[in-house]
């Protein structure tokens, strides 16, 4: 049973990371639409960030916490290693991330996230450092 739980959680977190690091792009062409006044490209992308992250997004996440959360049951003594602690907390945040994705995606669609294309682009970096930092944890189990 643990390998096809590690196998539908490590699929949910591909797919995660994919969306995590997809959308912050959307919201980098966004405010560049809403910067050169295009209204009919920022149509397009208030639909393609709300089905992004309604439709994949958060159902990976989900899917991730669930998953994760059934692994940590399966194997006794999981929670007492410091690396997963550490994993844990990389996973809190970027459910923060998440959540903050949401929060200028309804900015930019209302029209009020005066957020430049410049910050969504430093934004957007969060997730790869901090998969690189899981990685490192999971495989390394460096404590």
């Amino acid at each position: 049973m643990y390998p096809w739980i590690k196998a539908l959680h490590l699929l949910a977190v591909v797919t995660w990371f994919a969306a995590l690091f997809y959308l912050p792009r959307l919201f980098v062409y966004h405010a560049q639409a809403r910067d050169k006044g295009d209204t009919q490209a920022i149509d397009y992308f208030k639909v393609m960030e709300r089905k992004l992250y309604r439709a994949i997004m958060t159902p990976s996440m989900i899917a991730v916490v669930l998953f994760g959360g059934w692994l940590i049951y399966l194997v006794p003594g999981f929670l007492t290693q410091a690396w997963l602690h550490a994993k844990l907390l990389l996973v809190a945040a970027l459910i923060g991330y998440h959540h903050m994705c949401l929060v200028y995606m309804k900015r930019l669609a209302a029209g009020t996230c005066e957020k430049s294309e410049r910050f969504f682009r430093a934004f957007n970096e969060a997730p790869t450092i901090a998969l690189v930092l899981i990685l490192i944890l999971v495989v390394v189990k460096p404590f």
